[in-house]
């Protein structure tokens, strides 16, 4: 999945440089945005890559949009039950609720995700250990997305 600062960002330079389409590939997906006119919304488009990849982006461009890493193998992904923004701190100025490599168990706060001025504790529902962290505080963040990448033990 694209991130999505990085999409809002590719949107906000369509506009500014009055562009009506885009089109970035990588190894693993490709993203397609158009938009009408001046005041049309973008229109965003995601699929899989299947053929070679075709590089996009300008050398020297201020977005690039890095090729994701080959599947992690016996890693299993938590992923967030609703859309919403996350956040890894239980405030800004407490430490995140996690970081690389800490054992979590099944009853482990991992997040919070915040929908509709509602703080709701995501917990783990799965033990092992943290192997990567996919979000980074203050993303948005949409139904089913990976948020971390568990060992499981």
């Amino acid at each position: 999945m694209i991130d999505i600062r990085k999409l809002k960002e590719l949107v906000r330079l369509m506009v500014a440089n009055d562009l009506t389409e885009l089109d970035l590939r990588d190894e693993q997906q490709q993203v397609s945005v158009k938009r009408g006119g001046s005041n049309a919304a973008p229109v965003v488009t995601q699929a899989p890559v299947l053929a070679a990849p075709v590089v996009a982006a300008a050398p020297g461009s201020p977005v690039a949009i890095a090729p994701e890493v080959a599947a992690d193998e016996g890693l299993i992904a938590i992923e967030s039950p609703m859309v919403g923004t996350y956040y890894s701190k239980p405030s800004p100025d407490k430490p995140s609720f996690l970081n690389i490599g800490d054992s979590i168990g099944d009853e482990s706060v991992i997040c919070l995700i915040e929908a509709m001025k509602i703080f709701n504790e995501i917990k783990a529902e799965q033990s092992g250990t943290v192997a990567r962290i996919l979000v980074q505080n203050g993303d948005a963040v949409e139904f089913g997305q990976p948020l971390i990448l568990v060992k499981p033990e």
